[in-house]
């Protein structure tokens, strides 16, 4: 079974930075797509950002200057946060896509204190 674990969440005042890191059992040369997306109270999940196969990246308006998502190994991706504000608050879960099927995380805790 393929496991998706996110981690490094937690509580940072606003300005302040964050690294999440995702790590997959997945084997690298299947994964196809990993992206971080966020899912505040009573709301869909948002895509935050998210890195293609080829090395493509796109982001939400809402962190374009701010977050930056990047491959740390074939298994594992990191999104940096920098400049929080309140209204990243969420849980931010990772999303891992292969050519068959699609892995999420359990998700991680953001909380930003103005």
């Amino acid at each position: 079974q393929v496991q998706v674990v996110e981690s490094g969440g937690g509580l940072v005042q606003a300005g302040g930075s964050l690294r999440l890191s995702c790590a997959s059992s997945l084997s690298g040369f299947r994964i196809n797509y990993r992206g971080w997306y966020r899912q505040y109270p009573g709301k869909l999940r948002e895509l935050v950002a998210e890195i293609t196969r080829g090395g493509s990246t796109n982001y939400a308006d809402s962190v374009k200057g701010r977050f930056t998502i990047s491959r740390d190994n074939a298994q594992k991706v990191s999104l940096q946060m920098n400049s929080l504000k309140p209204e990243d608050t969420a849980v931010y879960y990772c999303n891992v896509r292969s050519a068959m099927a699609n892995y999420w995380g359990q998700g991680t805790q953001v909380t930003v204190s103005s």
